[in-house]
């Protein structure tokens, strides 16, 4: 496995985006492949699923206003990963913190609020297992990692500490991809984001599909170009898969949420969405009973 190459400054300035070009050009060398785990190099994953990070953050903060009673002071992330969301709140003024199980990520958060002035405040920790000192306006989690919880009792169980840690009427924005209800459904998706002179290809396809034991596999393909190395990095990611139906049926079980309104991933905050059995990306906006 490679080693990760000297951490780059990552800076305010947004990333690109851009479609991938066809290939009219010579055929070159294959590049090294290595297989590794994505979440061990937070630089990376940073890019590859930051790079949305505004729209994201535009939507949190009108969620706040329009359906939290009162001001918006403290917001905790479960899974946090890199921090791309806690930093840019942070800087807005409001106290940030959240965990995740993977220490590099944590570090690499907590380096990033650092560096803007801001606390240290992400520790290694379980989404599925956690306890705050002090109960917070809001929890989010906006990007599938709720999916990575493997079982209906890890997926009660994250319920349970985030109703534990939001104040009376707290909102939980929780985002995940739902499984449409069609026998030929399959995922995969491809795009090219670019920081500076590190500029990564990715390509996520979905290679097995278990309706019965509720498993999605899917294989990661990234194409890592640095100023000084070209490699494709491969991995495999399993996410536990739910319905519209499967998705109610946990919420009743729980029974500590409200579910206020639900959105799609274009974040528009004036045009809710109604989920019926093909809907896939999903937000809820849920209120602590």
């Amino acid at each position: 496995m490679p080693a990760d190459p000297a951490p780059e400054d990552v800076t305010d300035a947004d990333d690109v985006l851009v479609p991938i070009p066809p290939d009219h050009g010579e055929a070159e060398p294959a590049p090294e492949e290595v297989r590794a785990n994505l979440y061990d190099f937070p630089k990376y994953y940073d890019l590859v699923f930051g790079s949305d990070w505004k729209a994201e953050y535009d939507f949190l903060r009108e969620c706040f206003d329009k359906y939290r009673p009162g001001e918006v002071k403290t917001t905790f992330e479960p899974a946090c990963g890199t921090g791309r969301l806690m930093v840019k709140l942070g800087k807005a003024g409001y106290e940030v913190a959240g965990n995740d199980l993977n220490e590099k990520a944590v570090a690499f958060c907590n380096a990033r609020l650092k560096r803007h002035g801001l606390p240290e405040t992400a520790v290694v920790g379980d989404m599925a297992d956690f306890q705050l000192k002090q109960p917070v306006d809001v929890c989010f989690n906006m990007i599938n990692s709720f999916r990575h919880l493997g079982s209906e009792e890890e997926a009660q169980s994250h319920l349970n500490c985030v109703a534990d840690a939001l104040k009376p009427g707290g909102l939980y924005l929780l985002g995940l991809h739902l499984t449409p209800e069609d026998d030929d459904w399959e995922g995969e998706e491809t795009w090219h984001a670019r920081r500076g002179q590190l500029s990564i290809i990715s390509d996520l396809r979905t290679t097995d599909f278990d309706r019965t034991k509720r498993v999605e596999t899917l294989g990661m393909t990234f194409h890592v170009t640095t100023p000084t190395r070209s490699f494709v990095m491969r991995d495999t990611m399993h996410y536990r898969t739910y319905t519209k139906r499967e998705m109610a049926e946990l919420f009743e079980a729980v029974d500590r949420f409200e579910i206020l309104e639900t959105y799609d991933f274009c974040y528009d905050i004036e045009e809710p969405i109604v989920i019926d059995e093909l809907t896939e990306d999903v937000v809820y906006v849920l209120r602590a009973k």
